[in-house]
């Protein structure tokens, strides 16, 4: 932004920071919980619409939630750019097929910047806490700055924002550098260290061939290897980026195609796996045929590398560097399970030490767990905690929106509301839903809004349904130590739906599936 800007925009935020007394009244009507795609596409949206009543409130000092805090050595989109994007605002300017995190975290900026949402951004803000009064019709939210109120609430904190560490004996008492990917340290220079990498996730597919030839010795610590396909990646010519300004339909187009082969490998492969197991099957192969061409002279390896699970059951990646980088001599994949962390290094159940300079975690993130989604604390009708009410009930919610008991209460990617071809399908469709949600609410002079307990239940019990036919349930997917599954043995991250189905519904769900009510009226409308 401008310096005009700036000022424009603190001069607004200022006037935001105001206390409101009226009890009636909320501070904010709509209250977006987190900057990255998932709130701005909702405040997108509600723009859209003609709606410019809300306010976004960001715990870090920037737009872009993952792509903010993920800077680790490599880090890329794992399915190609012209998918992970925006529909309404493709970007003709990529680098490659499969975009950089830094032109992630840009592109973030740029939509912002675009569509005027920063003057309803405050940043540094975390939230601890949101609780649903139920006489006016309002959220409590508790933050580290003050107590606000909003009449809805969008949750839209992510899933991948909260590093899990290892549950390995000594992991603290390691004496020299430590870090988990999603923290870290630009300052760790790796330069002929002996470095431990934990975990061989997506993030380490795209982390190790970085930083194999810096360090003078690479050990990588494996408990389940990954299914890896070819990466049909590279640059983008500057001509081909002029003809996408020029000819936007042209990247509309190659759009759709990205979609679809997303569609196939990430969608159907795992939620159809009954109907259509030969597409798996044909998936393996072609993971199989990328580890024997990358390792052609180490057969010894192939085994190791070789999932035992189906693929599906965890996010496959791409890779054309991964598995070659296990032919260097300065690597070893170690498959012997960790004994314990030691101060100078790690130790193995065989009894060897293996001394390091630098400890690298990729461990993942908390996902489906007690008090990571939402990042807060939210009750709702009569005190009920939502993180107590999914670890005793399983997870769930109404289209992966909405939750029986916590009216006006919109959590973006709640359970099963991930499309597997892309997180931008989910968010600009439930940013749909409860856009008509706040609308329908507007128009009916409604103060509450709430999902019908038994057009949830139908809607869930369907969603147990389908999960018959996916691969998690269907595929020996019990060693492959997945965050799809939590601690029920459901797979809550994935939606067993088409993206079609996904957005035609988000857009066409009858209105009547939920309850309207007015705070000083009772029921107004649905049953």
């Amino acid at each position: 932004m401008s310096v005009a800007e700036d000022r424009i925009h603190e001069a607004m935020l200022s006037e935001r920071q105001m206390p409101r007394h009226d009890a009636a009244e909320p501070d904010h009507e709509i209250l977006i919980i987190g900057a990255g795609f998932a709130g701005m596409g909702a405040a997108i949206e509600l723009l859209s619409r003609g709606i410019k009543s809300f306010s976004i409130i960001e715990r870090a000092d920037d737009v872009g939630g993952t792509w903010r805090d993920n800077r680790y050595p490599g880090v890329a989109v794992d399915i190609t750019s012209f998918t992970y994007s925006f529909s309404f605002e493709q970007d003709p300017n990529w680098s490659r097929v499969f975009a950089p995190g830094d032109e992630l975290q840009n592109y973030a900026r740029r939509v912002a910047s675009k569509y005027g949402l920063y003057p309803y951004m405050r940043f540094g803000v975390s939230v601890e806490r949101a609780e649903f009064d139920e006489d006016p019709h309002l959220w409590q939210v508790t933050t580290d700055k003050e107590v606000v109120t909003a009449r809805h609430l969008v949750s839209a904190t992510g899933g991948l924002i909260s590093p899990k560490m290892p549950d390995i004996e000594g992991v603290e008492d390691f004496q020299g550098e430590r870090m988990h990917t999603a923290r870290w340290d630009h300052n760790a220079d790796l330069t002929g260290k002996r470095v431990a990498v934990i975990g061989t996730g997506a993030t380490a597919v795209q982390l190790i061939p970085e930083i194999a030839g810096k360090a003078k010795q690479l050990d990588v610590y494996q408990r389940t290897p990954i299914w890896v396909l070819k990466k049909p990646d590279g640059e983008l010519p500057n001509w081909l980026k002029t003809l996408f300004r020029l000819v936007p339909r042209l990247q509309r187009t190659l759009r759709g195609a990205t979609d679809t082969v997303s569609e196939t490998l990430m969608v159907l492969s795992a939620v159809y796996y009954r109907q259509a197991p030969w597409l798996v099957r044909m998936c393996e192969k072609a993971g199989m045929n990328n580890l024997r061409e990358q390792l052609p002279d180490h057969p010894e390896l192939w085994d190791k590398l070789t999932p035992q699970y189906g693929f599906g059951c965890k996010r496959p990646t791409f890779s054309n560097e991964y598995f070659r980088t296990f032919a260097r001599d300065n690597v070893e994949l170690v498959t012997t399970p960790i004994q314990r962390i030691t101060p100078r290094g790690i130790e193995t159940t065989d009894g060897v030490e293996h001394d390091i300079d630098v400890l690298i975690l990729t461990t993942g993130y908390k996902v489906f767990e007690k008090g990571n989604l939402p990042s807060y604390e939210v009750v709702g009708r009569g005190g009920t905690d939502l993180g107590e009410f999914w670890e005793e009930n399983r997870y769930q919610a109404y289209e992966g929106l909405t939750i029986p008991g916590y009216p006006n209460f919109y959590i973006m990617l709640g359970p099963y509301a991930l499309i597997g071809s892309s997180y931008f399908k989910m968010v600009e469709g439930n940013a749909t839903h409860l856009a008509r949600c706040i609308e329908a609410a507007r128009e009916r002079d409604a103060t509450c809004v709430e999902i019908r307990r038994d057009v949830h239940d139908r809607y869930f019990e369907d969603i147990q349904r389908r999960q018959q036919n996916t691969v998690f349930l269907n595929h020996n997917c019990g060693d492959s130590n997945s965050y799809y599954f939590d601690r029920h043995g459901d797979a809550p991250m994935l939606r067993p739906s088409t993206s079609f189905e996904m957005l035609w519904r988000a857009k066409h769900l009858p209105m009547d599936h939920y309850r309207f009510e007015h705070a000083s009226a009772g029921d107004q409308d649905g049953h």
